[in-house]
C-alpha cells in the first residue's frame, strides 16, 4: 500500500512508512534512514533516463533505494555492510514486489563505481566518528576507517565520466572530488546536488 502511494506521487510519512521496519530497526530510523520526501528527490535528480543504476552507498535497511525504486523508473543497488540490514531490505522488496532493487552485502572498499551511473550518499562512514546514536553494537567507531572510505568513495567518484550524477545528505564534503559541480541544494542546505563537469 504505502509503495503504491508513493508510486502515485502521493505523500507518505516517515511515520506510516517506518512501520514495515522491526522495532529495533524503527528505534534508529530517525537519525539513520533518509526521510521518504529527501529519497523521492533525490531519487527523481539521479534518474535520468528509465534503467539508470543508482548506487546507495551504505544502504543501511534500504529506505532510500526502495523509495527510488517506487517512485521512479531506475534501478536502485543498495551497499550495506551489516548483513541482517541487507536481509531486512530484500524481504521487504519482495513482500510488495519491488523488482527494480537490488541490496548487496558488502564493504564499500570492495565495490567499483564503473557498474553504476548515479551516486547516493547520506554520510553512511559517520558513524565511525560518532558516538552518539549507534546503529547497534557491531561496529565500533573508528575515525581512520572514516577517512579510509571517504578517500575510497572520492577516488571512485573521480574515476566517473563527465555528467556523473551525485546526491549527499548530511555530508561533510570530504567524499566529493573537486571536478564535481555544485548543483542545487535542498532541506536547508542537508541536501546537494552535484553533477561531474570535467
Amino acid at each position: 500500500m504505502i509503495f503504491q502511494q508513493i508510486s502515485q506521487n502521493i505523500d507518505v510519512k516517515d511515520t506510516v512508512f517506518n512501520e514495515i521496519y522491526p522495532p529495533n530497526i524503527k528505534v534508529v530510523a530517525e537519525k539513520h534512514w533518509t526521510p521518504v520526501a529527501v529519497a523521492k528527490m533525490a531519487a527523481k535528480y539521479l534518474v535520468e533516463k528509465p534503467g539508470t543504476k543508482v548506487l546507495d552507498i551504505g544502504a543501511g535497511a534500504g529506505k532510500f533505494c526502495l523509495v527510488g525504486a517506487a517512485s521512479t523508473e531506475g534501478f536502485f543497488y543498495g551497499i550495506e555492510q551489516r548483513a541482517f540490514l541487507t536481509k531486512i531490505s530484500k524481504k521487504i522488496a519482495v513482500r510488495h514486489n519491488i523488482t527494480n532493487v537490488e541490496f548487496l552485502h558488502s564493504n564499500i572498499d570492495k565495490i567499483s563505481f564503473s557498474d553504476y551511473e548515479a551516486f547516493y550518499f547520506f554520510n553512511s562512514f559517520f558513524e565511525n566518528i560518532d558516538t552518539s546514536n549507534p546503529i547497534d553494537d557491531t561496529i565500533l567507531p573508528d575515525s581512520d576507517l572514516y577517512h579510509a572510505y571517504s578517500d575510497y568513495v572520492k577516488e571512485q567518484l573521480n574515476k566517473t565520466p563527465v555528467g556523473t550524477r551525485l546526491v549527499t545528505y548530511w555530508s561533510k564534503w570530504d567524499e566529493i572530488p573537486t571536478n564535481f559541480e555544485f548543483v542545487d541544494s535542498a532541506c536547508n542546505g542537508f541536501l546537494s546536488f552535484w553533477k561531474k563537469v570535467s
